[in-house]
C-alpha cells in the first residue's frame, strides 16, 4: 500500500503538474467508486485545481469549494490517463479537464476497497474519512507520541499501522521504523517511555526522509519492490546494520520483518501468531 512519503511525492507532482487545470467532468466507473451521497460532485465542474494534498494516506484534490478525498487502499493508483477509454481496465473514476487531459482512479485486484469521498474543502479534515486520523507521522513530536504511547497502550507495529494513533504510516515503514529505532515490533508501546518516543520519533523521520527523496526522484508513483528500506521484504538476506540475518512473523494479510541482533536481543520470534512474543 502507498504510504506517506509515496503519496506526498505523488500529491506533489499532480499538483505541478495541473495546478489552475478546470475540471470539465468527474464520472464514477463502478457502482462503489463514490463513498458520499453530498456534496454533489458536480458542485467541482468549472472550478480550477487549486491543489492535490495529502491527509494520512488520503490524496486531497481540490477544485474551489469541493474537496475529492481519495483513497488508494493496497491496490488502487491515481494515474494520468493520456488516452481515455469507455471501459479502462480497473478503472474505478476519472476526473476529466477541459484541456483534454485526464486522471483515472484504479485498482487492481478483487478487493475494491479504493474510492473517493466529497466533501466541503472548509470542512474536510472534521468530516470522515478525515475526522478521526491522528497526528501525521512525520511531525509528531517525542512528547506527544510518547502521550500516545500511554493512551494506547499495544503491539508497536500495530500502533504504527493504526492510523488513529498516527496517519501515514503502513506495513512497510512500521518495520523500518521499528528496524531503525531499535526497538522490537512486540514492544508495548506503554512501556517504551520518553526515550523510546525519542527514537521512535528519529527514526520516522528518517525512514520519511529517504522514502521521499526516492520518490521525487521518480516522474510516477514507485512500486513496493523499488522502495527502500533495510529489513522490509527482505527474510533471509543479511540486515544492513550488523549483517544478521532478517527474520519475520507471518499474518494473513501482513508480514512482520525485523532483525534479531538489532531489535530482539537476537533472540528470534516465534512464527505464529498464538505464541508468547518477546516484547
Amino acid at each position: 500500500m502507498p504510504e506517506l512519503p509515496e503519496l506526498q511525492a505523488h500529491a506533489e507532482r499532480l499538483t505541478s503538474r495541473y495546478a489552475a487545470a478546470s475540471l470539465e467532468e468527474f464520472r464514477p466507473l463502478t457502482f462503489t467508486a463514490l463513498k458520499t451521497a453530498s456534496p454533489d460532485p458536480s458542485t467541482a465542474i468549472g472550478e480550477a485545481l487549486a491543489e492535490v494534498g495529502r491527509r494520512g494516506k488520503y490524496l486531497l484534490p481540490t477544485f474551489g469549494a469541493l474537496t475529492f478525498v481519495v483513497h488508494l487502499m493496497q491496490g488502487g493508483r491515481l494515474k494520468e490517463d493520456p488516452k481515455p477509454s469507455a471501459k479502462p481496465r480497473n478503472g474505478i473514476a476519472r476526473w476529466r479537464f477541459a484541456d483534454g487531459r485526464a486522471w483515472l482512479l484504479t485498482e487492481a485486484g478483487t478487493e475494491r476497497r479504493a474510492g473517493v469521498w466529497c466533501v466541503p474543502s472548509a470542512d474536510r479534515l472534521r468530516l470522515p474519512p478525515l475526522a478521526d486520523l491522528g497526528p501525521e507521522a512525520d511531525r509528531i513530536s517525542a512528547g506527544e507520541l510518547a502521550d500516545r504511547f500511554t493512551q494506547h497502550n499495544q503491539r508497536l507495529h500495530g500502533f504504527l499501522r493504526n492510523q488513529t494513533c498516527v496517519a501515514g504510516l503502513g506495513r512497510r515503514l512500521a518495520n523500518e521504523v521499528c528496524h531503525r529505532a531499535r526497538l522490537s515490533p512486540f514492544a508495548m508501546t506503554g512501556r517504551l517511555g520518553a526515550g523510546g518516543a525519542q527514537a521512535v520519533v528519529d527514526a520516522i523521520a528518517a525512514a520519511c526522509a529517504e522514502g521521499l527523496a526516492a520518490e521525487r526522484a521518480r516522474s510516477e508513483m514507485s512500486s513496493s519492490g523499488d522502495r527502500p528500506g533495510g529489513v522490509h521484504g527482505r527474510t533471509g538476506l543479511p540486515c544492513p546494520a550488523c549483517g544478521d540475518s532478517i527474520r519475520e512473523v507471518a499474518y494473513s494479510s501482513y508480514t512482520v520483518h525485523y532483525c534479531p541482533a538489532c531489535q530482539t536481543g537476537g533472540k528470534a520470534l516465534a512464527d505464529n501468531t498464538t505464541s508468547k512474543f518477546l516484547r
